[in-house]
């Protein structure tokens, strides 16, 4: 295993320093990453730029698993299963997406078990997804910052289940040590747009 590294958000080369990290830590292979964080930590906004960095820098396309296969607010612990269990599956990889306007599963996202693949969601980092992924990134930022971040980005829909969504991480990080598990963590006071 590499030495874990930790950058800051901000930094004007985070994300070089991340495609740079994820295609050594390959080896040649496909890469696999996991990028976890709280709700509000910038992952998303992270994920849609390195993916665009490491196809630039591969030439590969990438594949990029967001968080849409949590079964309802009370379902963060699907990622614990369904990451490690189907996403990243050998054979016949891909999930059942959760159709959130009829509170049901969706339609089924088939994946390519050859193709880079990064996968960002809350819960995500877990030893069993580790054991899988080739780069494993944790995201933090202060509570109230992700806080402001994630009501400012889902408004109404999400504030009445933040607190219940809060104590599902806050299980996750107990349970996992996400943190520790990463081979990057990142400081996140701010992404900009």
């Amino acid at each position: 295993m590499a030495v874990p590294l930790t950058l800051a958000a901000g930094s004007p080369d985070l994300l070089d320093a991340l495609t740079a990290r994820i295609l050594a830590d390959a080896h040649g292979s496909r890469p696999v990453v996991i990028l976890d964080g709280g709700s509000g930590s910038g992952k998303t906004t992270l994920a849609n730029r390195l993916v665009a960095a490491l196809e630039a820098a591969s030439g590969s396309a990438w594949q990029l698993v967001h968080d849409d296969f949590y079964p309802g607010w009370a379902g963060l612990s699907a990622a614990w299963t369904v990451i490690p269990g189907e996403i990243l599956a050998a054979h016949d990889p891909g999930y059942r997406m959760w159709d959130w306007k009829a509170g049901a599963p969706g339609e089924r996202r088939s994946l390519d078990p050859h193709r880079p693949i990064l996968v960002e969601a809350c819960g995500a980092l877990t030893p069993a997804s580790a054991a899988l992924a080739t780069t494993t990134i944790w995201i933090q930022a202060d509570a109230a910052v992700r806080k402001q971040r994630a009501l400012a980005r889902d408004g109404d829909m999400f504030e009445p289940w933040w607190a219940l969504w809060a104590v599902q991480e806050e299980l996750h990080r107990l349970r996992h040590r996400p943190g520790h598990l990463a081979d990057v963590r990142i400081v996140c006071e701010e992404l900009s747009s």
